[in-house]
């Protein structure tokens, strides 16, 4: 199943749990089969009524029926509604839905309107979101693994604003750099 298949499912698993009737409705089903007729009594609505619900919920493949005499008799279909929970749900599902969006676009927006066309900045960011998207935008400039002298460091930032003192002490207290004795280096986030 594709993405836009989950996230259809999940769309439809939502949509027929979203409405108060449907919710009684999955609740009366967990506790045992009822009839249409029942339901209605018990909610106090009419027949018409639960039965509209219980297709919406049946499309979703929450409930089903089976003939009993006169009467369909409707039944909680669990293992579904516990499949999509549990498939669907789960944090290490949920940020699949957004794999197709830029997650950089933000950060990107930011440098550009914080970066003259050849790179440097033309101010450095107060807001600390900002400031960070511009950091890390600098970051590449320093090799992972490599150690700095503050001279270097210096050089480096100096490249993209005249305050490379501010520019390094934000790198420090931002965590994408640290420093031991006058010497930094790259932090390389996991």
């Amino acid at each position: 199943m594709n993405n836009d298949e989950k996230i259809q499912e999940l769309l439809n698993f939502f949509k027929a749990l979203a409405d108060p009737n449907r919710l009684k409705i999955i609740g009366l089903l967990a506790q045992q089969d009822l009839s249409v007729e029942q339901m209605a009594e018990m909610l106090s609505v009419a027949s018409s009524t639960v039965s509209h619900h219980l297709s919406r919920l049946s499309k979703a493949g929450l409930v089903s029926a089976r003939a009993e005499g006169y009467y369909n008799i409707y039944q909680l279909n669990a293992k579904k509604l516990e499949l999509l929970s549990k498939e669907l749900l789960t944090p290490e599902q949920l940020p699949t839905f957004v794999s197709e969006i830029d997650m950089d676009a933000y950060d990107q927006k930011v440098v550009k309107n914080f970066t003259n066309p050849d790179g440097t900045l033309k101010i450095i960011p107060g807001q600390r979101k900002k400031l960070i998207a511009v950091l890390q935008y600098m970051l590449p400039e320093f090799e992972s693994g490599k150690q700095y002298q503050e001279k270097e460091v210096n050089q480096i930032l100096e490249r993209f604003h005249e305050d490379y003192a501010q520019l390094r002490r934000d790198m420090i207290d931002t965590g994408l750099m640290k420093r031991e004795n006058g010497i930094y280096w790259k932090v390389d986030h996991l």
